[in-house]
């Protein structure tokens, strides 16, 4: 695990972002897997930024996505689907029909996850996989306690993660769908490189669990210690529980011109 430390949130998000252009434009047939949630906002900011300038195509692209609530209609705002959408995919020219979720209106949710683990498989398989990390450590929505094995399947979502949530549904945890469809640890851990974002001091212990602590459910993000390709990209604050910090940033600092990210 490589871990970067970056003076603030925005220093982190033009870190990852150019971990996913690079992956965009040096790939014949790249697949991004897609994180919602605010940590990943300003780096697909930059990353339509690159558009914008004509610095970037993703016209060859497709894009998976990490989770996806239960019970709510496709066309409402918070679906995750609709939320990737309108803050990145549509703002970028990456194909619509290449942006795939797991069918959760299906009336088999059990086998609606093993074909979605099958059609990112067929894909080729997740080239960069964004990832935030929860309060309580959790990736995904692989709460603390899942198997490190798991694969896509319906999780039924902690109080503490609803509030967290319920910032994006006008305040209201109890407006936040108790179940949702997550790529599991197993499945993420196939990706060809797993990209961590992480802002603010809030994220320090969680942090500090999943980069330093013991591989243990109960900090479902420890999975990356298993990944041979993970970076976990912080600034100052959520640093502040690491006890190598200077290691990692020693280490960043005195990175041979060859070898990126």
């Amino acid at each position: 695990m490589e871990v970067v430390i970056t003076r603030d949130a925005d220093a982190a998000a033009e870190v990852v972002a150019s971990v996913v252009a690079r992956a965009i434009r040096d790939r014949p047939a790249p697949v991004i897997g897609l994180a919602t949630g605010s940590s990943p906002l300003g780096a697909y900011r930059r990353l339509i930024e690159r558009y914008e300038a004509g610095e970037l195509t993703a016209a060859h692209a497709s894009a998976v996505l990490l989770d996806e609530y239960v019970g709510l209609p496709a066309d409402h705002p918070e679906a995750y689907r609709a939320f990737i959408r309108r803050e990145f995919v549509d703002l970028i020219d990456l194909p619509t029909e290449r942006l795939f979720g797991p069918d959760v209106t299906s009336d088999d949710l059990p086998d609606a996850c093993r074909r979605y683990d099958r059609l990112i498989a067929d894909l080729g398989g997740v080239d960069v996989q964004l990832l935030g990390i929860g309060g309580d450590g959790h990736i995904g929505f692989n709460e603390p306690g899942s198997s490190l094995a798991s694969r896509t399947r319906i999780k039924t979502l902690t109080d503490t993660t609803r509030s967290d949530n319920a910032r994006f549904f006008e305040d209201d945890e109890y407006d936040v769908p108790r179940h949702v469809v997550t790529q599991g640890l197993g499945t993420i851990l196939e990706a060809r490189h797993l990209l961590m974002i992480a802002t603010g001091d809030g994220k320090a212990e969680p942090i500090a669990r999943a980069v330093e602590g013991p591989l243990a459910a109960m900090c479902p993000a420890s999975v990356l210690q298993l990944h041979p390709h993970a970076t976990v990209v912080v600034d100052d604050a959520a640093a502040a529980g690491l006890q190598l910090a200077d290691y990692y940033r020693e280490a960043y600092a005195h990175k041979p011109d060859w070898q990126s990210l």
